[in-house]
């Protein structure tokens, strides 16, 4: 039997999930919730994002119920599961009420600015035995996960040195606009875009005991720029994580990740999304990196398989994610 799962907003994030639960022959999507629900349909025919997932047709949504109203949704269609994908702000609150209403929760990241909230929600998790996912989709990303598999298994010796990389125009898509008239409520890049690598990092590497940042200020907040080194007590090991939206609106999407170990270096590119190169003193070897898109049908249907044998996730748990805040406010302190 089908899950029923409902998407709470119908941005970019939201679209991208919707598409992959009418993908995945596991789940029916009951319900769309969004607060201005006339955008739903003008969102089908708009490219919103900083790169493309794919396309949406409109037709697959005609028997799909639409509301305003994210209670009101929650008490009629009684989902077992709840995607959501709306600002910062509203994760706390909405995925609070998922969880009251007896649905797992599938909550895009940050998962809260505030530690306290993401506290409550895992304490509330536990309570309803519901299962709560934080969508870090970086984990899923097969060029990602074959750098985790040579870091695990010690392919190319001793990991030396990680560069993770991630920028991206200052977003003026969505509610974006009014996010930069309501200064700093996003949490910025930071907390937007490069806790993708900041999560990864501290997945694949641990938490640094020391964390070395400048930040600088943009549109949306005063870390919208962020270069740091994180150092791990009496190892050798040195991370560095860079990134941030303070570019035009149209300056392209990139991400990247560079490694050093004992016996070679690997380097990967959104610029040449399809080969990870990895190179010697004397040779240079392409590896596919595979599709990154498969990242998002991956996370979804990994939270799929929690719910259908009844296990909480041991990938992207919610503790781990709220790990990867903390390690955000350590930037700007």
């Amino acid at each position: 039997m089908k899950k029923n799962i409902v998407v709470a907003g119908f941005g970019f994030m939201g679209m991208t999930h919707t598409q992959n639960i009418l993908n995945n022959p596991h789940l029916h999507l009951s319900a769309l919730v969004d607060k201005h629900p006339e955008n739903i349909r003008k969102n089908l025919q708009a490219q919103s994002g900083n790169f493309s997932t794919g396309s949406l047709p409109a037709d697959l949504l005609s028997n799909v119920a639409i509301y305003e109203d994210f209670s009101a949704c929650l008490q009629k269609e009684r989902p077992d599961a709840v995607v959501i994908a709306v600002h910062t702000r509203l994760h706390y609150p909405l995925a609070a009420m998922a969880l009251e209403a007896g649905a797992d929760v599938f909550l895009e990241k940050p998962f809260c600015l505030d530690i306290s909230e993401g506290e409550k929600l895992i304490a509330l998790a536990r309570e309803k035995k519901r299962i709560l996912m934080i969508a870090h989709v970086v984990r899923f990303m097969p060029a990602y996960l074959t750098l985790k598999s040579w870091i695990d298994s010690g392919l190319y010796g001793n990991l030396q040195f990680l560069s993770l990389s991630r920028f991206s125009g200052v977003p003026a898509w969505g509610e974006w606009k009014e996010k930069q008239r309501d200064f700093g409520s996003s949490g910025g890049a930071l907390f937007d875009l490069v806790i993708h690598d900041i999560d990864f990092a501290q997945w694949v590497c641990g938490l640094p005991d020391l964390v070395e940042s400048t930040c600088l200020p943009g549109r949306l907040s005063n870390h919208d720029y962020v270069s740091a080194f994180w150092k791990y007590g009496q190892s050798d090991l040195l991370v560095k994580i860079e990134g941030g939206n303070t570019f035009h609106t149209q300056y392209p999407f990139q991400a990247a990740f560079s490694a050093r170990f004992d016996k070679a270096s690997v380097l990967f590119s959104c610029k040449d999304p399809e080969n990870i190169i990895v190179t010697t003193d004397s040779e240079t070897t392409l590896v596919p990196a595979g599709d990154a898109m498969n990242g998002f049908s991956g996370e979804l249907d990994y939270f799929t398989e929690c719910m259908f044998n009844n296990l909480l996730p041991l990938h992207c748990t919610p503790e781990s994610a709220l790990d990867a805040v903390r390690l955000c406010h350590r930037h700007v302190r």
